[in-house]
């Protein structure tokens, strides 16, 4: 490896960083990590930290998986390219459908389409949306409908239905007829609701006043994730994934879950459509199912959706797909990765240390005024600073920057994404785990 000083001096001088300005980059130089173990990374200088990023959301594992390492390093050997474009396959993806199958059961989930990533999922998902509506004879429903804060990827499909104008205005115009709907975001939502089950009540109406005002016959899909994550980590009201289901029904709406971050057990549950009782159409996964060391994705498709491709004619033929889609070396991943979930049941860690990490925070919260709100599902969580607690106003985002940075140094890698502070760590971290990550962020409230 490069020596420290190189690295530093060359990171952003001939790489441009995702979601960064190039010139930021230069002048404020990033951790560089050169190793990863248990729940804790390592950067250039030996500094080891928690890794309350778990990655991006997808490293629910931990870094010594070793059964995924290891079934990496034989699909290499044994076939480490072939497509599954039409006329070929190759035996790992085959064996992966059938264990996502049977993994997905319970949320009606039959069919995979394999892809890259999440964006890809996500775009895979609302073209087959659109294309299930044509192939039964609908093909005047290509509107999707999404919700404000929520996040879908950077492709040009998902970034026009993503909730946050940031992630699509330097590309505009987006895609034509996608419509966003105020989400369930208590702490700031335009209804002044006082509880979750009222905002979950106003949304829902939202979601059908808007389908009404469309046109049901207009409109392809509702796309919505079981809890927003980069939007910051804004879980519904148990109501309203069932309420927006339900509403759906009755329309002819196809109702698309983004699982990308959800799946696998980040929320404490199995699937975060699982956590609130309702099958999808289509569940968009990826990150999670190979613990991060692959780029591999799904789209998970309801049975009933899949009858209508499967008995339909030559329009219902499948007309996208990428190059990568269903690779051996991810797809043998995914099975080790499947396999070890399955194992471990990380849901059931997931639950209980996202609890003690939210109380934590919100303990904080008592003697910290920086803090306005603390919310969160699972191991997703996340505090939300404030300039004042009266009027909510958004906080000194170089005070934020000094958060991040005293808490780096204390000990924990947080995300920063606005005036929130996420906390996604692997889904293995222990209680003891939890309580070095909350006394991090109090070094960093201190530090603001």
């Amino acid at each position: 490896m490069k020596d420290s000083n190189f690295l530093r001096e060359n990171n952003a001088r001939h790489m441009w960083h995702p979601m960064a300005h190039p010139a930021d980059s230069q002048a404020n130089p990033p951790a560089i990590i050169v190793g990863g173990e248990g729940v804790r990374i390592t950067d250039v200088d030996g500094h080891s930290v928690i890794d309350a990023v778990g990655g991006l959301w997808n490293v629910n594992l931990g870094y010594s998986c070793q059964p995924v390492k290891d079934a990496i390093a034989a699909q290499l050997n044994e076939l480490p390219y072939y497509s599954t474009f039409r006329g070929t396959s190759n035996d790992k993806v085959i064996e992966l459908s059938y264990e996502l199958r049977e993994f997905f059961a319970p949320d009606g989930l039959t069919r995979a389409f394999f892809t890259s990533g999440g964006s890809d999922s996500v775009e895979v998902a609302l073209k087959l949306a659109r294309q299930y509506h044509r192939a039964r004879g609908e093909a005047g429903r290509t509107k999707y409908i999404s919700l404000m804060k929520g996040y879908h990827g950077t492709h040009f499909g998902g970034a026009s239905v993503n909730g946050n104008a940031k992630f699509r205005q330097a590309y505009d115009p987006p895609l034509a007829g996608c419509i966003h709907i105020p989400g369930p975001y208590l702490y700031r939502n335009p209804f002044d609701a006082e509880t979750p089950e009222a905002l979950a009540q106003k949304c829902a109406q939202a979601l059908e006043q808007t389908i009404t005002f469309e046109g049901a016959g207009s409109v392809a899909a509702f796309i919505m994730e079981p809890v927003q994550g980069a939007g910051g980590v804004i879980p519904p009201h148990a109501s309203f994934m069932p309420m927006a289901r339900e509403i759906c029904d009755r329309h002819g709406v196809l109702l698309i879950a983004d699982e990308v971050i959800t799946a696998f057990g980040r929320t404490g549950s199995e699937t975060g459509s699982r956590h609130w009782g309702v099958q999808p159409d289509f569940a968009c996964t990826a990150k999670a199912i190979t613990n991060g060391y692959f780029p591999f994705g799904a789209v998970m498709i309801h049975e009933r959706v899949a009858d209508v491709f499967e008995g339909g004619g030559k329009e219902a033929s499948v007309d996208t797909g990428y190059t990568y889609s269903g690779h051996p070396v991810g797809a043998a991943a995914a099975l080790a990765c499947l396999s070890e979930t399955r194992r471990i049941r990380p849901w059931e860690n997931a639950g209980p240390r996202g609890a003690e990490l939210k109380a934590g925070l919100e303990a904080l919260a008592g003697r910290y005024d920086a803090i306005g709100d603390v919310r969160g599902e699972g191991l997703m969580v996340a505090m939300e600073f404030t300039g004042d607690r009266a009027t909510k106003s958004m906080p000194d985002m170089a005070a934020v920057g000094r958060f991040q940075k005293a808490a780096y140094e204390a000990g924990t890698m947080v995300r920063v994404s606005g005036p929130n502070a996420i906390f996604s760590p692997p889904l293995t971290v222990t209680a003891e785990d939890v309580a070095e990550m909350l006394g991090a962020a109090e070094a960093g409230l201190k530090a603001m």
